[in-house]
């Protein structure tokens, strides 16, 4: 049995980088965030999403209050959800460019507006029109309470994963890559 790479924290080690190192190892699925209303629109890459409830339809996404989107969901009270298909590591990046504002991370893309003139991002695997039922200030990040306006399912059975620092493309016809990140079979057929 191979050795865990065990670290104890201490004055030369900060608590908050080890954590990041810890939480790069939990695999999460990349969606993208977009939010805003006529010119005024944004949108970043996250792996925070997750279902709350189906009955009634509700999710959750954790996003930096410092972060441009925060602010427009803040004031909007709407925002989209973009799950990201396998193929679509290129977009996470874009999304998550530093140098990429506002709606230069648009530029070049498919897109549309939702009904609620939330811009959507077009071919990805899914995307969720929401609007923001709650908002939950915690430290550094906002959680927001999503309520379905809209969703709207593709056909294509792939994802995309970030884990360890990288992109991981995820393929319903991948199972040996299931096998090695510990997913059982059975569960995933």
């Amino acid at each position: 049995m191979a050795r865990a790479d065990l670290h104890l924290v201490n004055e030369a080690d900060e608590i908050e980088q080890q954590f990041r190192s810890v939480m790069r190892r939990l695999a999460g699925g990349v969606s993208v965030i977009t939010a805003g209303q006529g010119n005024d629109i944004t949108g970043m890459t996250v792996t925070s999403l997750t279902s709350l409830s189906a009955t009634p339809p509700r999710l959750l996404v954790s996003i930096n209050r410092t972060a441009a989107s925060f602010a427009l969901i803040e004031r909007t009270r709407l925002f989209g959800v973009n799950i990201l298909g396998a193929i679509q590591h290129g977009i996470a990046g874009r999304f998550s460019n530093g140098k990429l504002k506002g709606s230069q991370r648009f530029e070049g893309l498919g897109w549309r507006r939702g009904s609620s003139g939330v811009p959507l991002l077009k071919n990805t695997s899914a995307t969720v029109e929401c609007e923001a039922e709650e908002i939950i200030e915690r430290h550094s990040h906002g959680i927001i309470v999503g309520r379905l306006l809209s969703l709207e399912l593709s056909p294509q059975a792939s994802g995309l994963a970030y884990w360890n620092g990288q992109y991981i493309e995820v393929d319903r016809s991948d199972f040996e890559l299931l096998a090695d990140v510990s997913i059982p079979l059975a569960r995933v057929r």
